[in-house]
């Protein structure tokens, strides 16, 4: 490419310059070949030719690079670059941005085979825009800077960020990818689902399943029972999409407002495997048979299963043991029931598996028909129970001490205290009025430090049971990622397909986050803030825009070198 114009008249003028060329391979590979050049002025003609002066190599040749970097520096010798700008027109800095975290996102992007699998996808249709480019920018900015589509299309790909081939996007193309994504998510997410798999080399005998709610600032439902239809947009094609916001049991306190339930299945080493959407109004135990079933399409059904004590139902448990399925489940403790009757009350002996952890085992039942479970003891939880408890009795005796025997206000306080969260299941109602229900304080206790585990897999020991639901924790912190970090809600979507859409870009997103995460040894947070001092600045020079990226410093280099990733190339545009 030249770099400089020149303007002649009858004399010789020459101008010497780094060329590249490219041929293409009967493979399909490109080879870039770098030559220095000059252009002369042939009289005969009327115009300037090339004429290469010495062949370089390769561009991908390191030895070629090492040569081209030894003759720039024995020219900087004769002549400093402050020289160089000074004689010729003055170069102008635009504009920079972090470019770092970005450059990072993309090259796992495109190392996990996701670009393949979207493109592969697209190329059933043709659209007038770059499909996979819009989904890597909506992935993108929610591990950068999430917030709403309008401001990602406003704001961010147009003034923070850099992503090649996004500043042309509109706002409609980030809605059309959104839809796209939700219409073939499946076979998408599967694909990635095997590539990463095989990339990864996941560890998938285990899968940790959990829900969560998502609530919305509305004030109504939607439309129609939560089996209710609603029809997609165009680009969604025909697909049909239940009603999702519903009032439900609200798992973040929010129980006046419309939510939705969404299911999100884990490895032990916390990737997401799929993810389900749900109206809100679905409760826990009916959402495991649909979440068996699209996994057994995975050929995962052969998987140990993980759940909590909102999925036991016996319904679900021979759902799970179906075609030789095995599940790990804690189980509810609930008054007459067989954990609290037959499993907690059975003497024996802990044995200690950490400071923070004794187990036992109890077999309840002969033969093929016994059920194995395992009683979990946590010393330090107990304590923290018996001490907050404590403080409990002492906050209601005050208040009941405080109580005025007339008057319509101690009614209203005596009510408030009864139906109260926190302290309704410690009092109890008298002939003199509230007081303090002593036999339930002591029913209580039993359970203190305590859980119960159960499962159908006889290859597990006590202690494998225990430790093994005790990783149910990788799903809790996938949400605390998807809901701080990811900022998966609020959700400024009220159409069905694109709630759903906007769950399967935050989940996207978390897989990213992910993989950096196991890569560099830290969290996504930290590594992001070292990779945003390596900056992409925009440049305007005599003979076009220049786009260069900034050298890595120390830490930013680390992390690159943890993740087996080069630097970004010093120069990645010349317009």
């Amino acid at each position: 490419m030249d770099f400089c114009k020149l303007q002649v008249n009858t004399s010789i003028i020459q101008c010497m310059y780094l060329r590249e060329s490219k041929q293409k391979r009967t493979n399909g590979k490109v080879v870039t070949y770098l030559q220095i050049a000059e252009n002369a002025w042939n009289p005969e003609k009327g115009r300037s030719q090339a004429r290469i002066i010495y062949n370089c190599g390769r561009g991908d040749d390191p030895d070629a690079v090492e040569r081209l970097r030894r003759l720039a520096r024995s020219i900087l010798r004769r002549c400093s670059p402050e020289e160089i700008v000074a004689d010729g027109p003055e170069w102008s800095l635009v504009c920079a941005w972090p470019y770092g975290d970005v450059y990072v996102l993309e090259s796992i992007w495109k190392r996990l085979g996701i670009d393949t699998v979207i493109r592969k996808q697209v190329a059933k249709r043709r659209f007038e825009f770059d499909m996979e480019r819009v989904l890597f920018a909506l992935v993108a900015n929610r591990a950068c800077a999430p917030a709403s589509k309008l401001y990602c299309h406003e704001q961010w790909l147009k003034e923070d960020a850099y992503i090649h081939g996004a500043r042309e996007l509109e706002l409609q193309h980030l809605y059309r990818a959104m839809d796209f994504l939700e219409a073939n998510k499946d076979e998408i997410e599967q694909a990635i689902y095997y590539q990463v798999s095989d990339l990864l080399n996941l560890d998938v005998d285990i899968v940790f399943y959990d829900t969560t709610s998502l609530h919305f600032e509305i004030d109504e439902e939607d439309e129609g029972n939560g089996d209710g239809q609603v029809r997609g947009s165009s680009e969604a094609g025909s697909k049909h999409y239940p009603a999702p916001r519903k009032r439900g049991h609200s798992k973040n306190g929010r129980k006046d407002a419309p939510q939705i339930v969404v299911g999100l299945a884990v490895t032990r080493d916390g990737f997401p495997v799929r993810h389900w959407v749900f109206p809100g109004n679905t409760v826990d135990v009916t959402t495991v048979k649909k979440v068996k079933e699209d996994l057994r399409g995975w050929r995962l059904s052969r998987c140990l299963f993980v759940g909590d004590a909102g999925m036991v139902s016996q319904a679900n448990l021979q759902t799970l043991s179906k075609g030789g399925g095995k599940y790990l489940l804690a189980m509810p403790m609930k008054r007459g029931d067989e954990v609290t009757e037959a499993v907690l009350t059975r003497p024996g002996r802990f044995r200690e598996v950490a400071d923070n952890l004794k187990v036992k085992e109890v077999v309840v039942g002969d033969g093929e028909r016994r059920r194995r479970y395992a009683v979990c003891y946590n010393p330090q939880e107990d304590r923290r129970q018996k001490r907050h408890r404590e403080r409990l009795i002492q906050e209601l005796e005050a208040e009941l001490a405080s109580l005025s025997d007339q008057g319509e206000g101690y009614s209203k306080r005596a009510c408030a205290l009864r139906t109260s969260a926190r302290y309704g299941r410690l009092l109890k109602e008298t002939r003199k009025g509230l007081a303090i229900n002593r036999k339930a304080i002591k029913e209580l206790e039993r359970f203190d430090g305590k859980f119960v585990v159960h499962s159908n897999d006889d290859t597990l020991t006590a202690e494998d049971m225990a430790l093994g639901y005790k990783q149910q924790q990788r799903v809790e912190e996938a949400w605390r990622t998807m809901k701080s970090g990811l900022r998966m809600r609020p959700v400024y979507h009220w159409a069905p397909h694109r709630i759903h859409a906007h769950i399967a870009i935050t989940v996207l997103s978390l897989l990213l986050e992910r993989v950096i995460e196991h890569g560099a040894g830290d969290t996504w947070r930290n590594i992001r803030d070292d990779l945003k001092q390596i900056q992409l600045a925009q440049l305007l020079s005599p003979n076009g825009t220049v786009w260069q990226v900034t050298e890595p410093n120390m830490d930013a280099s680390k992390r690159l070198k943890r993740l087996k990733l080069k630097p970004p190339n010093p120069m990645i545009g010349l317009i």
